[in-house]
């Protein structure tokens, strides 16, 4: 075998690797596995992929790598075989409002395109079709009329217009022209005619009267052209006795009310243009409006009491033109709020366009004038486009709610953009359809002979990118979806899609867990897209613990044998059967079943439940359901079933809203008719995957309260104190004590602008942070910056003899983050130890009361070893009376669950509904139930 079959990597050292050398077949699937913390992010992305981007920088000119700086190469004495490489991680990078799944895709692009080229324009205040016409084209239409026709063509040259035109007429004589139609009736140019100012004329002029025959074409072809350049594009011709008219045009106009419109473009279609978005809104679909809810403070309290919120004081010059509208609108002042009638709320809200006598005097000025009122709404609307104090503008906006903007209805277009369609439907209405009714839409697609030319070629392009979308199990998502709403799953299954649509070949795939977020039924459909990637000649590299992924797999590398410094290695490499027969191999073990989480032998029974009736958002309509309140509680269901928007989005707010109120129940609020049973809980903690800082600042020692003590510690050594130096001088937050270089960061951000930016080390402190002074103090033979380097498991042992470092290290060692330093960049953590790193925070804590923790997909990122390790923690908090809600796909979460809630039966419109609750056992025994049979095996 020549070297050109493998990437040869020889002696890797970066991060924990320990001198790894390994060879790793080309055009073929590699899955890297092992656990948290073992080296395979180090050894795929750290390793492999910054040395392909390292060596793509180094291609580019001298001009161009002048803006980017030196990217240093990781530690490895030698790769060879590496191809141009691709990562596709979890991380959803795109926070812009503006970005959504169709643009991500571009199949927003070919729809702008298309309904460009071949959509069908209404005018947006009749419905009438618009469409422009040739001169070739409307002689075509004459000349289908029935021989020994009489027609006049006419040339509008008024339409609807006040005015004296007698100027206009007599022109037209002069040019030879003898008749001309003025609003509808037949004149002779030469008569004088007399024009009533006041009134509205529409003058038509009679070019050419003509008897259809045979040997007319050439006459009426001139005369149609004549009559366009004198109507300014626009003919009419009338035919037979009773003079029925036609109109065209050569450009886009409505014929009854000759409005204009433009032609028709892409941009015209684009929310991201000027030309294409909502001016309304800007194209972003939303407002943030001034919600009444929110103003009004007390309900109960009368306008002489002053109901509503500070933002509107009682002493107030606008107060009193509320008070003064009150009495002559009849409004009882002393009344309720709550108790007026709707009339007298709306013109309190929102006003009225009446003029009203303001009149007032204090010891230092008076006030007497006629205006409007604008209503509370509309003052305060006023306020904030007057001010410019970010404070009072921060202060307005805790008064407004987002809302759909009421000028394109969340459209995101113009009217124009949205009243242009294929087969009835807009290309937002499009967009909001789930892909999978996307795509079928394409495939049907009829169209006439003339558009076909022109949209095949589109259409093609459009249905293999949607193909590819609905392939790796993102048929329930739409293409107006926003992408800063996608997990990170679902992003990079998108940017896996987008890559197979690239159709590149020769090159390094680098995946993190592709297979996170979906179901078990959907697994398969990642593996095909892996092998598509690999039969385009590409070369794939799959960090991932999920079984079926593993075994499909050409080669597989298993790291470990643990994390932090106790990993590192290769513990296992081959096919699947090999690791599999690996005595050394956790993954081994536990893919041959030697080794396996037990199911529990009993379940706990249960007794107390949040009642939910009424559920209805987005998929979910109408639900009714119970959730217990003791337990592991695992919420189930395939991608786009509903799990986010049932826990999340309607059962979270509702509880949230509850206690903040001190109520057991809460009726009718918008997402639900009625929550009750939930007096017990006295606190919600939500634990999720988003990161815990943007910046390298943020790292699992200040976000665990670690470090606030271990600056205490380095400020009372001997030398600090003779030094003055104070807890803030250890601190990359504040100047004096961190180098001013890198702010503290420790590195540098490089924006790339067409590839990811970059955050290479900081030359001035070598990446530690601090400047020399705050290096030289020295805690037990190590300065700040050797501490901020050491793992959990390391600091263990470093701080034993400090109690409150000690209880919070555990904790973290406990979860399986002992192998985290405890100065990695926040920025750097995956979204499963982010999550763990919350819960472990939390686990430190004293909890009082019952708490309600709810966890989404907390098995991201985890090896088996480490979901034994997860489990027992969530068992300690449910041991401790705390009921734990949990979205999760992972079946061996799933299986340790006191109560599954199953939701389908598909994704998008097709899910929304309970497929299936109870136990795992009960679960397992219902036949519609894709999760129940997934987890009869392993019951």
């Amino acid at each position: 075998m020549t070297n050109q079959k493998y990437i040869i990597i020889n002696k890797a050292k970066v991060h924990n690797l320990k001198n790894v050398s390994l060879k790793i077949p080309k055009n073929a699937i590699t899955v890297i596995t092992g656990p948290s913390g073992s080296g395979k992010s180090s050894l795929a992305f750290d390793t492999l992929f910054a040395e392909g981007q390292r060596r793509y920088i180094e291609s580019l000119s001298s001009y161009a790598k002048q803006f980017i700086g030196k990217m240093q190469p990781p530690d490895v004495e030698s790769i060879s075989g590496l191809s141009p490489s691709i990562s596709i991680d979890q991380k959803s990078t795109i926070q812009n409002p503006r970005s959504t799944v169709g643009t991500n895709t571009e199949i927003f692009d070919y729809l702008r395109l298309l309904f460009a080229k071949i959509g069908d324009l209404y005018c947006t205040e009749t419905g009438d079709l618009i469409f422009k016409s040739t001169p070739s084209s409307i002689v075509n239409n004459i000349l289908k009329i029935e021989n020994k026709t009489k027609i006049q063509i006419l040339a509008p040259l008024i339409h609807n217009k006040k005015g004296d035109f007698t100027h206009e007429l007599s022109k037209c004589s002069t040019m030879g022209f003898s008749k001309a139609y003025i609003n509808k009736e037949l004149i002779q140019l030469g008569d004088n005619y007399s024009f009533d100012k006041k009134k509205s004329y529409s003058i038509d002029l009679v070019v050419d009267r003509i008897l259809i025959r045979k040997d007319i074409e050439k006459r009426i072809f001139d005369s149609v052209e004549y009559a366009l350049k004198l109507g300014q594009g626009v003919v009419k011709y009338l035919v037979g006795e009773d003079h029925n008219e036609y109109i065209f045009s050569e450009h886009y106009m409505s014929p009854k009310i000759y409005k204009s419109y433009p032609n028709l473009e892409p941009k015209l279609f684009s929310f991201n243009s000027p030309l294409g978005a909502c001016k309304k809104c800007n194209g972003i679909g939303e407002l943030k409006i001034f919600d009444p809810k929110l103003i009004l403070k007390n309900s109960k309290l009368s306008l002489n009491q002053n109901p509503f919120s500070d933002i509107l004081e009682k002493k107030s010059f606008f107060y009193k033109m509320i008070e003064t509208v009150a009495i002559d609108e009849k409004i009882n002042l002393n009344e309720p709020f709550e108790n007026l009638k709707d009339q007298s709320k709306n013109i309190i809200w929102n006003g009225q366009d009446k003029e009203y006598h303001f009149k007032f005097e204090d010891e230092n000025t008076s006030y007497d004038f006629k205006k409007s009122f604008p209503g509370i709404i509309g003052w305060l609307n006023k306020k904030l486009s007057e001010t410019k104090s970010s404070r009072l503008i921060q202060n307005f906006e805790t008064f407004q709610k987002i809302s759909l903007c009421n000028g394109c209805n969340g459209k995101r277009l113009n009217p124009i953009a949205l009243n242009t369609k294929i087969l009835n439907l807009n290309i937002m209405e499009l967009s909001s359809l789930p892909i999978k009714d996307t795509l079928s839409f394409f495939k049907n697609l009829k169209l006439e002979e003339n558009k076909k030319e022109v949209a095949n070629k589109i259409i093609k392009e459009i249905i293999n990118r949607l193909s590819f979308l609905k392939n790796v199990g993102l048929e329930y998502l739409s293409l107006s979806r926003k992408s800063n709403t996608l997990s990170g799953g679902e992003s990079q299954r998108i940017r896996l899609a987008t890559q197979i649509g690239s159709t590149l070949s020769g090159v390094l795939y680098v995946l993190d867990e592709p297979s996170i977020g979906l179901h078990p039924k959907d697994n398969d459909l990642i593996i095909k897209t892996l092998k598509s990637l690999k039969e385009l000649g590409n070369t794939v590299i799959v960090v991932e613990h999920e079984v079926e992924t593993i075994q499909s797999a050409d080669f597989i590398v298993d790291m470990g044998p643990n994390a932090g410094t106790k990993g590192g290695e290769i513990v296992a490499q081959g096919t699947i059967k090999e690791i599999e027969n690996n005595q050394n191999s956790e993954t081994g073990l536990f893919l041959s079943k030697k080794k396996e989480i037990k199911v529990p032998k009993n379940r706990k029974k249960l007794s107390n439940f949040i009642l939910l009736k009424g559920a209805s958002l987005n998929n979910i309509k109408n639900l009714n359901i119970n959730f217990p309140l003791e337990g592991l509680i695992c919420i189930t269901g395939v991608s786009g079933s509903g799990k986010t928007t049932l826990l999340n989005k309607i059962l979270l707010p509702g509880i949230r809203k509850s206690i903040l109120e001190k109520k057991n129940s809460i009726k009718n609020p918008p997402l639900f008719e009625s929550i009750s049973g939930i007096e017990s809980i006295q606190s919600i903690i939500e634990l999720d995957q988003s990161s815990i800082g943007k910046s390298p600042k943020s790292n699992p020692s200040t976000y665990t309260g670690l470090f606030s003590d271990i600056r205490k510690l380095f400020s009372e050594t001997p030398e600090a104190k003779v030094r003055g130096f104070s807890p803030n001088r250890f601190s990359f937050n504040v100047k004096g004590g961190r180098c001013e270089e890198c702010e503290g960061n420790g590195q540098k951000k490089i924006e790339m602008h067409f590839l990811p930016d970059l955050f290479v080390k900081c030359t001035e402190c070598n990446g530690q942070r601090f400047n020399n002074e705050t290096l030289s103090i020295i805690y037990k033979g190590k300065n700040i910056s050797e501490v901020l380097s050491f793992t959990v498991d390391e600091s263990l042992v470093f701080f034993k003899n400090h109690l409150r470092l000690n209880r919070i290290l555990s904790t973290l060692a406990d979860i399986g983050l002992g192998y985290l330093q405890l100065g990695q960049p926040g920025n750097t953590l995956s979204g499963g130890e982010a999550q763990r790193l919350k819960l472990a925070k939390e686990l430190s804590k004293k909890t009082k009361g019952k708490c309600l923790y709810i966890l989404d997909e907390p098995t991201t990122g985890l090896h088996f070893k480490d979901i034994s390790i997860l489990i027992k923690a969530l068992f300690n908090l449910i041991n401790d009376g705390h009921p734990v809600f949990i979205i999760e796909h992972n079946l061996e979460i799933i299986k340790m669950a006191d109560h599954v809630i199953d939701l389908g039966p598909e994704g998008g419109d097709k899910g929304g509904k309970i497929v299936a609750q109870g136990t795992p056992e009960e679960i397992s025994k219902k036949r519609n139930s894709y999760t129940g049979q997934f987890l009869k095996p392993l019951l």
